[in-house]
């Protein structure tokens, strides 16, 4: 009589847990994962001062998301109560580009291509507060961007003093849409949004942003960057403001004023508006962006010993298999359960599991822990969404058990331990330390991590590169080239195949 899977089930367990050197080698995957965590993010230290008055670093302010943001700017606004229009004329914008810091000996006109100037309206003058922005790019177009993460593309181009943009901004109740024109009679919608929850009183006005230039710097085994100075200047006409204006006039101030300013930015080039009859000269620094991972760390830092626990896994799972066949024991195996198929399902199902218990307790520990040690060090952790923490921490369980039932596949292909658990390191470990570590070019990197089983690792990945914000985002920085289910999805592609020549491979001879 042909065994019930349940009992097959049974015997694979029971072979597992009997063996104590691999009850011990899963026991150590996990423990490994939970060391090395927590010992990384104990000598990660952060601190803020000028030297002689070490204090820790101020918390980055939180989006309407709840995401870390940058929120810094010069805003040139007055208070709007309920429904209302705002439209102005740009005729230009430039900038400047400093070189280097700290003493900014060449100064150079130019704009970053995500300098920023326009209209806006905002719950409030807060860093961190709602609102809705249509604006003229350096070498973006026009764009309508609301509550940080969120962008609209509009049409391309600039503007000039031959060649001006109108921007308006309309709300009704939770309802903004944003236009623009080239010559103030011919609209073109960018888009509408809602903003839930905005107050009847917002504050309306222009707006300057330009964040700093970004130059990444890369060597073999690592990179540096440096993030330099820079400034916008935008001029305004034609400002007109529909609706009810309690006050009727201007006020400017810089949003986050002290936020990564240096003496020499406040005291030669200084933020700031320049009014003459009804034409505004704005210039502004800073950004209006998600935070990434500047000056803050993601909540996968602290996962880092994942790495240390896979081998570990890898090796226990591939002899799993190869010890049977080492022994022959296999045929026993075979002789049991004549559907080899079912044979293979069972012990894929048995390292699968216990693999995925293991991993999942080891980061449901090293998480809060190693968050817990990284802000007691001054280290300011990005915020995520439950839902996200939770796909990090059962995702990278998931990711150790596909990683085991991989290697188990090897082990029947190869029938040798060293073979198996050298391909199975070769294919999932080896892409990601060559990744990581900026061993290779970054667009090497990057196709690693796209096209191999390690791809999987993107899985671990919390925070999204935004393509609105400039930033380093590279496998060595933290950001993968997929998704984090896409990249999980490989790595689940690829398992699927190993499996499928197992099993062929199973079905052919018994040793």
């Amino acid at each position: 009589m042909r065994p019930r899977f349940v009992h097959l089930l049974r015997a694979e367990w029971t072979k597992l847990r009997t063996v104590r050197g691999w009850t011990i080698a899963m026991l150590a995957a996990g423990l490994v994962t939970v060391a090395l965590g927590l010992l990384i993010a104990s000598g990660d230290r952060a601190s803020c001062g000028d030297g002689a008055s070490e204090e820790a670093c101020p918390a980055a302010p939180v989006g309407p998301g709840g995401e870390a943001v940058q929120d810094r700017f010069y805003f040139v606004h007055q208070p709007l109560t309920g429904d209302g229009t705002i439209t102005v004329r740009l005729t230009s914008l430039t900038g400047i580009i400093t070189y280097p810091p700290p003493g900014h000996d060449e100064i150079v006109d130019d704009v970053v291509p995500w300098a920023k100037a326009g209209i806006m309206i905002k719950d409030g003058a807060e860093p961190g507060s709602a609102y809705a922005a249509v604006m003229m790019t350096g070498d973006h177009g026009a764009r309508m961007q609301h509550d940080f993460t969120h962008d609209t593309a509009g049409l391309p181009g600039g503007a000039s003093n031959t060649s001006p943009r109108w921007l308006r901004l309309t709300r009704s109740g939770d309802t903004l849409t944003g236009e623009e024109s080239a010559d103030g009679v011919r609209w073109t919608g960018i888009g509408t949004i809602r903003l839930k929850g905005l107050p009847d009183e917002v504050q309306v006005g222009l707006f300057v942003a330009s964040p700093c230039d970004l130059t990444v710097n890369s060597s073999l085994g690592g990179s540096s960057e440096e993030c330099r100075f820079t400034q916008a200047t935008a001029v305004f006409d034609r400002v007109d403001v529909q609706g009810s204006t309690p006050l009727g006039t201007w006020s400017g101030i810089e949003v986050a004023d002290d936020d990564g300013q240096t003496d020499w930015e406040k005291d030669h080039r200084p933020n700031g508006l320049v009014r003459s009859g009804d034409t505004f000269t704005v210039s502004g620094a800073g950004d209006i962006a998600p935070l990434g991972d500047s000056g803050a760390a993601p909540i996968e830092r602290t996962l880092t010993g994942t790495f240390a626990g896979l081998i570990i896994v890898i090796v226990v799972a591939a002899m799993f298999v190869t010890t049977e066949y080492r022994r022959g024991l296999i045929r026993y195996t075979l002789l049991a359960s004549p559907r080899r198929g079912r044979a293979l399902a069972a012990k894929a199902a048995v390292i699968g599991v216990v693999t995925f218990v293991v991993g999942l307790a080891a980061t449901a520990v090293t998480l809060p822990l190693g968050t817990r040690i990284l802000r007691a060090n001054g280290i300011n952790i990005l915020p995520v969404s439950q839902l996200t923490e939770l796909r990090v921490v059962v995702g990278t369980a998931a990711l150790l058990a596909v990683a085991a039932v991989s290697a188990l596949a090897l082990g029947i292909l190869f029938r040798r331990s060293i073979a198996a658990v050298t391909v199975g390191v070769a294919v999932v470990v080896l892409p990601y330390f060559l990744a990581v570590g900026a061993v290779l070019p970054e667009s090497a990197a990057a196709w690693l991590m796209r096209v191999t089983p390690a791809a999987g690792f993107a899985i671990q990945q919390s925070i999204p590169a935004y393509p609105q914000v400039i930033g380093h985002y590279a496998p060595s920085t933290g950001y993968y080239p997929l998704a984090p289910w896409l990249g999980f999805a490989v790595l689940c592609g690829y398992a699927a195949v190993v499996l499928g020549l197992a099993a062929l491979r199973l079905r052919r001879s018994d040793a």
